[in-house]
């Protein structure tokens, strides 16, 4: 009693809502056995022939492959393509497929060399001894899809069903009129349809193995159960013939009870399905080692001679099957891949099989029924009532031919399996399944469009996030330099603030700006006035030279004194330098030194003063009367010469021995502004003693020469003195416009006291440059008068000539003397 009911219970089936009973006419084609057919004399083969993506060509033209060598390869849904014989890749390019849009895709052109050749294969009888992976990976590389007719790659959907399955449906219910090719496989392949149903099952794991096949096929069933024997591993369960039993989601309900989610799919139950095709060609993949390289089709139609099932390599052209079966096309007509039902019409007879061809249809005219023309939904229900996936096919209808996507996807057009039982049931001739089609790709195209923008933001994003790091990285990075700096240099970081900060303070005032634009045009004074003294007489002049160069030296010294006393409060106590010892004060020793030389100066010129004048007196006294006056010239010259030579060296060694002993004897706590002042003051003085001694002996000079010259002086000697007077005069007076006046010491004086000392000097250098004028212009005037004196005796008859010459010689002595007295006047300046 218990194992019936068992029995029972393992037997029950279950209904699902709708569905149709149309003609079946399966008769015409499931009652001869499967043949072989002539091999075509050109393959085309499609690199995709599945759902998914096409694979890597890995084959060029001209190659030579042999049956099984794959053309393609790839991962994933990239299922590989397999040559269907030997032969030779023609060429490689696009062809029109097997799609209802008659779109040409990429193809593989390769002609047969009739040899019919294998790979070397690597068959697998004891899988059982090999990881499940691993014989899920052979099934991908032998190019396994699902030959029901959808095309999923059947490694795919066996590694989404590793864990969980327990119950795997081979579907062998093949509900759809006109086709019988599960049917005549089961019937002469029965034992490879259960090995290949047993390789799934022990992959998946599962409890359990049932093959649904529907009570249509009785000699099928027979086959089944006969192969199957006395093993209870597998389970055929026959269920009541009704269209589309072989549906996904319809056999599970039939089979198991259960029904699949909205939007999912028979794995969220525990369930997996397989064709019986795909279950022979697992068994062929690893038993055998094969991969697919061809498949059973059905050709039938009233339009056939001879309808049966044949085995067709892939790539065949479909012009080639139906000449080989006795196709006879009439008017008008029309091949169909696949059944009427769920079927689309070829666009041309020349696209080539592939592996979701299961059926070609050549129909006669009468056979399809009447061709009536779409007419208007008139609102029957009767869609509805035939939908088996429990849909409104009227709605849908109205969606997709509005175009309102978001409606047609709530009321869940993708759950449609495509049947045609709503278009079979119509009225109006509507061909709804077309629609339905269209407007699913449709969703498609926007699904795919959405997920690429998605991806785009998200790359866009995880963009923006990398950039962030690295902007934050590098502000890490500068931050912790910053603080590596400030630890290592903060010493210096401070002493540079201190400096900037420092800076304004040192910015010198109004006073002192205005001191410093004084000196400069004071000293553009000066450098007019020398080149004035260089190019033009001394007639012409502007300016004197010598009065420039004091009142630049005084401008100088009144803006060093202005910027003294800022600078010494700019500058940081930290940062002034300590005063040297005053044993070693080299200002105290510069001021010492100038003020021994200014007393070894004066000391000098009134020596040779005295040594020139006794020198020419005594030459004057010696000379006889009768001496010639040119050769007492001469010798006085000579004199003169000698006498300054000395004076000059004891001059430079007087003041060397000065300059030494005032150095040494410098007090140790003299002011460096009191010893300038000081300095200053013996200057002017020693140049007003020196003018003085130097013009009385000067004068003394010439009154002796005037008095003891001979009366009979040569004319022509007193020219050359003349003209000797008059040159000494100029060089005197270019010297003392060239040279610039003596600059003032660093170390400026008061204010007060200093500019009396500099007008003081100013006054005597203005009296000297106009004694100078004077005694130049007297030294013409006498060349003039002894010219007259020598040239022209005849126009003055009346007055004496050696008293004339006597008069110009005195006339010239005297400018030579005032000429001297000039030059050592310049000298006293230098």
């Amino acid at each position: 009693m218990l194992n019936l009911f068992n029995f029972l219970k393992k037997e029950k089936v279950w209904d699902f809502q709708g569905g149709i009973h149309p003609p079946e006419m399966k008769t015409q084609s499931n009652g001869t056995p499967l043949s072989e057919l002539p091999l075509p004399d050109r393959f085309v083969i499609p690199l995709k022939q599945h759902i998914g993506h096409e694979g890597e060509i890995c084959v060029a033209p001209g190659d030579k492959v042999l049956r099984g060598q794959p053309l393609t390869f790839g991962t994933g849904r990239m299922l590989p393509v397999h040559a269907p014989t030997s032969g030779v890749i023609d060429a490689i390019g696009q062809h029109m497929t097997a799609h209802p849009s008659g779109l040409s895709e990429l193809c593989i052109f390769m002609t047969p060399d009739g040899e019919d050749r294998w790979v070397p294969l690597d068959p697998l009888p004891d899988y059982r001894q090999h990881p499940r992976a691993d014989i899920v990976q052979r099934i991908h590389d032998a190019g396994v899809a699902g030959l029901g007719g959808a095309g999923f790659p059947t490694a795919t959907k066996l590694k989404g069903g590793l864990r969980g399955v327990k119950t795997l449906i081979i579907n062998a219910a093949e509900c759809e009129p006109y086709i019988t090719a599960d049917d005549r496989l089961m019937q002469d392949y029965a034992a490879e349809v259960l090995e290949g149903s047993r390789i799934l099952g022990w992959v998946l794991q599962a409890e359990r193995v049932l093959i649904g096949i529907e009570d249509n096929k009785p000699e099928a069933i027979a086959a089944l159960k006969q192969a199957l024997g006395s093993e209870r591993d597998l389970q055929i369960r026959v269920i009541p013939t009704k269209y589309p039993s072989g549906g996904a989601k319809q056999l599970t309900r039939i089979l198991t009870g259960k029904e699949v989610p909205h939007g999912g799919r028979s794995t969220d139950i525990g369930v997996l399905m397989q064709n019986v095709g795909t279950a022979w060609a697992v068994k062929r993949a690893i038993i055998n080692g094969e991969p697919i390289t061809e498949r059973v089709v059905t050709l039938t139609g009233e339009a056939i001679a001879q309808p049966r099932n044949v085995w067709s390599r892939l790539g065949t052209p479909i012009s080639h099957l139906l000449h080989q079966v006795g196709f006879t096309p009439a008017p008008r007509q029309m091949v169909i891949m696949g059944g009427p039902l769920m079927g689309f019409t070829l666009p041309s007879l020349d696209v080539p099989v592939v592996k979701i061809t299961n059926c070609i249809l050549a129909p006669s005219a009468s056979e399809m029924g009447n061709n009536d023309e779409e007419q208007s939904c008139i609102r029957c229900s009767a869609c509805a009532d035939a939908c088996p996936a429990k849909l409104l096919p009227q709605q849908l209808y109205w969606f997709s031919q509005g175009g309102d996507h978001d409606k047609a996807r709530a009321h869940h057009i993708d759950d449609c399996i495509e049947c045609g039982a709503c278009a079979y049931v119509c009225p109006s001739n509507i061909p709804l399944v077309q629609y339905y089609r269209q407007e699913k790709a449709e969703l498609r195209a926007i699904d795919l469009e959405a997920k690429r923008t998605l991806e785009a933001k998200a790359r866009f994003e995880a963009r923006q996030a990398r950039l962030e790091r690295e902007k934050q990285a590098r502000e890490a990075r500068h931050e912790e330099a910053k603080q590596r700096v400030a630890r290592t240099d903060n010493g210096e970081l401070a002493a540079a603030k201190a400096r900037v900060n420092a800076r304004p303070a040192a910015q010198p005032d109004e006073a002192t700006l205005e001191a410093q634009r004084e000196a400069r045009h004071a000293q553009a004074r000066l450098r007019q006035a020398e080149a004035q003294a260089e190019t033009q007489p001394v007639t012409r002049q502007t300016t004197d030279p010598r009065k420039a160069a004091v009142e630049a030296a005084i401008a100088r010294a009144r803006a060093k004194k202005a910027a003294q006393p800022e600078v010494e409060t700019a500058q940081p106590a930290a940062e002034v330098t300590p005063v040297a010892p005053a044993e070693t004060d080299p200002r105290k020793a510069a001021v010492q030194a100038a003020i021994a030389r200014a007393k070894a100066k004066k000391a000098a010129q009134a020596d040779n003063a005295e040594a020139s004048t006794q020198a020419v007196t005594d030459s004057a006294a010696d000379a006889p009367a009768e001496t010639d006056p040119r050769k007492a010239a001469v010798q006085a010259a000579i004199a003169r010469a000698k006498a300054k030579k000395a004076a000059q060296a004891d001059n430079a060694e007087a003041s060397t021995q000065a300059v030494t002993d005032s150095a040494a004897d410098a007090p140790a706590e003299t002011d460096p502004r009191k010893a300038a002042v000081q300095a200053a003051i013996a200057r002017a003085k020693a140049k007003k003693a020196a003018q003085a001694h130097n013009a009385e002996a000067s004068t003394q000079a010439v009154t002796d020469g005037a008095a003891d010259a001979p009366a009979e002086t040569d004319p022509r000697k007193a020219a050359v003195q003349a003209a000797i007077a008059r040159a000494k005069a100029k060089k005197a007076a270019q010297a003392q416009h060239a040279e610039p006046a003596t600059p003032v010491t660093d170390s400026a004086p008061e204010p007060s006291q200093a500019e009396q000392e500099a007008d003081a000097a100013s006054r005597d250098a203005a009296a000297l440059a106009t004694a100078a004028h004077f005694a130049v212009e007297k030294a013409e005037q006498a060349q003039e008068q002894a010219n007259n004196a020598n040239a022209e005796p005849e126009q003055a008859p009346e007055l004496n000539q050696p008293d004339d010459a006597r008069k110009a010689a005195i006339a010239a002595a005297i400018a030579r003397a005032k000429a001297r007295k000039a030059q050592s006047s310049t000298t006293l300046e230098d």
